[in-house]
């Protein structure tokens, strides 16, 4: 039967997709390595710029390696290298090719931190840095990930000036918005009360001109029976 076999074939595609998906799901959820959410920070000439760098790993991780690279239009090299022993166990140098590099990293409270500070910067420092973690417990899985630095006279000074027209705007119409809706209830309840005056007037009106106009006007003209 086609239909059948058809849907003998979807199915079989579909199991097929799903144990694939097994195999993949422990690498999307292993060694991640990140640098921050900027990717170029900029550092004025002469000063000390710290480059971040994090990982994790949600297998944990023994003997895991780490360094840092340099790479610029012309030039490549290994910054500094080193290994983290176990999650205990803070980040530790073993060759540093630039002294004026400093590891500051730690594993504390399970930050896993790598990072690095760079002192006394200059404009042959700008470049990409970049941060790559291997992790033997996950057959020796590397990861990494890259900032770029930028090496400047001075930082310039953002102007706000915009984003402050902006806001005031913004806040002025939120405001303005508010009032009207105030000002729309404080109409509404005012027209209510004045109708429900209104209404108290009419019946209280009404029951007057029954009793004054009815009554005594019916008894003024009665007229006395015929004497026979």
């Amino acid at each position: 039967m086609p239909g059948a076999g058809g849907r003998g074939a979807a199915w079989a595609r579909w199991l097929g997709t799903g144990i694939w998906g097994l195999f993949l799901l422990p690498v999307s959820l292993s060694l991640e390595v990140s640098v921050g959410k900027a990717t170029t920070i900029y550092a004025v000439n002469g000063t000390e710029i710290l480059l971040p760098c994090t990982f994790s790993s949600c297998f944990g991780f023994y003997d895991l390696a780490f360094w840092w690279s340099y790479n610029s239009s012309d030039t490549y090299r290994i910054l500094i290298r080193g290994t983290v022993k176990n999650e205990k166990s803070d980040p530790r140098v073993h060759v540093k090719n630039d002294d004026r590099i400093t590891l500051v990293g730690s594993t504390k409270e399970k930050m896993n931190n790598v990072s690095i500070t760079l002192k006394d910067v200059d404009f042959d420092d700008t470049g990409k840095y970049t941060c790559h973690v291997k992790n033997p417990k996950e057959k020796d899985l590397q990861h990494h990930a890259t900032i770029f630095l930028q090496v400047v006279d001075k930082l310039e000074e953002v102007d706000n000036t915009v984003t402050l027209i902006i806001l005031a705007v913004v806040g002025g119409v939120v405001g303005l918005l508010i009032l009207i809706l105030l000002v729309k209830k404080l109409v509404t309840f005012i027209l209510k009360k004045t109708q429900e005056k209104k209404k108290e007037c009419l019946v209280s009106s009404s029951g007057n001109d029954n009793t004054e106009n009815g009554l005594p006007a019916s008894k003024a003209e009665e007229k006395p029976p015929t004497k026979v």
